[in-house]
């Protein structure tokens, strides 16, 4: 779930020809350019390299790690767990084309001092450009705020969107985490698929489907794969459970 960064809007310097003060750096090849927000809409910034190295150390807190997208067929950069979450609910969500990690730096002004900033993501999609950061929302501090802020003025100098993923509804990670273990599911020898997806017609149960085979253990494999692929569609806002309504893909966005 997104948060609101409005709060740390006031602290910026967005005076006349901001865009022109503010500037963008980013990586290619080893090598790093630099221009002004007005002119990063012209450069080829979404084919960056991460601004940072994904390092493990013993007394860090945090988790870094690659994260494979069936979406873009290979794997990405992570900082820590939430990080990795963002990058398995993009890779769900159907419309990606690519991903960058920690794709610019941005340096900013603010009313007495220059600050830099690097979002966590550029998401490349099917219906727009997003340019997301990541922090879970109790570690979240006014200078975060702030820093935020001054991302979702370049995204939308940029015409991208810009979201803070700070939050998750209690549920959601654990159905989304089941349906990615069946997401690179190939084979399907019992020929299961079809029959699932002729008796969801009008909708059924997810544990009525599953039974109604006659090889539920295989059933249920089966069906978090079609759900992941989006071939079937069922209800998020709840738990993902045996209760669960499983319809046709078509259906399930009415």
């Amino acid at each position: 779930m997104p948060t609101d960064v409005d709060a740390g809007r006031s602290g910026l310097d967005l005076g006349d020809s901001w865009t022109r003060r503010w500037t963008v750096s980013w990586r290619a090849g080893g090598d790093d350019t630099s221009c002004s927000v007005h002119d990063l809409v012209h450069e080829p910034a979404l084919t960056s390299d991460p601004m940072r190295h994904f390092t493990w150390r013993r007394d860090q807190r945090h988790r870094p790690g690659l994260q494979f997208l069936t979406s873009t067929g290979r794997h990405h950069g992570a900082e820590s767990l939430e990080e990795s979450r963002v990058l398995l609910a993009l890779d769900f969500a159907g419309d990606v084309v690519d991903v960058v990690s920690q794709p610019l730096r941005i340096s900013f002004a603010t009313c007495g001092k220059r600050r830099a900033h690097t979002p966590d993501y550029l998401a490349v999609t099917r219906r727009g450009i997003w340019l997301i950061d990541v922090r879970p929302e109790p570690l979240i501090k006014e200078a975060d705020r702030e820093s935020f802020a001054a991302a979702a003025e370049v995204a939308v100098a940029c015409g991208w969107r810009y979201a803070v993923a700070a939050r998750w509804r209690e549920h959601s990670f654990a159905g989304l985490d089941a349906m990615a273990s069946r997401r690179r599911l190939q084979s399907d020898p019992l020929r299961l698929r079809p029959v699932l997806l002729a008796e969801a017609g009008g909708g059924r149960r997810f544990g009525e489907l599953a039974a109604a085979t006659g090889c539920e253990p295989v059933a249920r494999a089966q069906l978090l794969h079609l759900l992941w692929s989006r071939q079937l569609g069922v209800d998020l806002a709840s738990p993902l459970q045996d209760r669960s309504l499983v319809m046709p893909a078509g259906e399930a966005g009415r």
